[in-house]
């Protein structure tokens, strides 16, 4: 019984061990590829239907408009315009996704984070101000940097990050991901704007504010405002 519970043991620190040198994001697909269809029909592959292979087309790999510039008249100066799943079928089980983010001056992409993607971003016009905050294990450390046109930034996976227009002019990234539908999760939008709200008691406590600022925080952020 004793040799039984240390190979046990020896087995547990083994899988622990090689589970930390896995890193495991969109599984790998184990055909050419598998472009999303709406179709019960077809074959559900991580998230979508998969189209025939036979009826697949040089259209379900390629989409176009990216040289045009998002409208940023809105309350955060900023307009991303995705480039994933649901734009080109073909990246289904891929694991990779783009964006355009363009910004007016002042122009921010607010505090957020991708659930299921790394970010990697490049700057080709104007200044961005750009940083992340790490778990609260490693004491929530913001690692920041201010971009130039051809500068390049990481944004590792899960962390909460911004980008932040600190020039004059417009600006303008495009940024890769690590995912077919990377997710995002905008921190301000889901605390004080989420279906149904959250009870502004608990934000109060874990802000430290008065129940009266979450409320109006809420009554700013919801749906209907």
């Amino acid at each position: 019984m004793e040799g039984f519970l240390r190979f046990l043991v020896a087995k547990a620190i083994l899988l622990a061990l090689a589970s930390s040198f896995v890193s495991c994001y969109d599984p790998s697909p184990l055909q050419d590829f598998c472009v999303a269809v709406d179709d019960a029909n077809g074959v559900f592959v991580n998230g979508k239907f998969c189209k025939d292979p036979k009826y697949v087309k040089a259209e379900d790999f390629f989409t176009s408009g990216l040289n045009i510039a998002g409208n940023t008249m809105n309350r955060v100066g900023s307009n991303v315009t995705n480039v994933n799943v649901d734009r080109i079928p073909g990246l289904n089980t891929l694991g990779v996704s783009l964006v355009r983010i363009d910004f007016a001056p002042g122009g921010q992409n607010p505090p957020h984070t991708h659930p299921r993607a790394t970010e990697i971003l490049v700057l080709v016009e104007g200044t961005l101000l750009v940083g992340f905050v790490t778990s609260n294990q490693d004491n929530n450390r913001l690692f920041s940097k201010v971009l130039y046109p051809g500068d390049v930034f990481v944004f590792p996976i899960g962390m909460i990050h911004f980008q932040v227009n600190v020039g004059r002019t417009n600006a303008v990234a495009f940024a890769g991901l690590g995912s077919q539908n990377p997710g995002t999760i905008t921190i301000a939008d889901a605390v004080f704007g989420s279906t149904p709200l959250i009870m502004p008691e608990i934000l109060a406590k874990a802000f430290q504010l008065d129940v009266n600022v979450v409320r109006y925080l809420e009554a700013r952020f919801s749906r209907n405002y």
